[in-house]
């Protein structure tokens, strides 16, 4: 069954954030100079992260990371 895509009500400059999108809150941020930060993983439960988070220095020792709750979401580098 084709899907209605003329409901033109639903349609606005910001749209609602998709529930799968909203699952992923819990990221692992690698800490840049000036107090920036890039979203390198994405994670459902913050167990995943920090578990994560203890592999993370065995494959690259000299960069500092920390588990984040990121509610913007953006793309992840890996």
């Amino acid at each position: 069954m084709p899907e209605n895509t003329d409901n033109k009500a639903t349609k606005s400059d910001n749209p609602a954030i998709a529930y799968k999108e909203r699952l992923n809150s819990w990221a692992i941020a690698r800490l840049l100079p000036n107090t920036q930060r890039e979203i390198v993983a994405r994670f459902r439960s913050r167990s995943d992260a920090d578990g994560y988070m203890r592999h993370l220095p065995q494959e690259i020792p000299n960069a500092s990371y920390m588990v984040v709750f990121d509610c913007q979401h953006q793309e992840a580098v890996i």
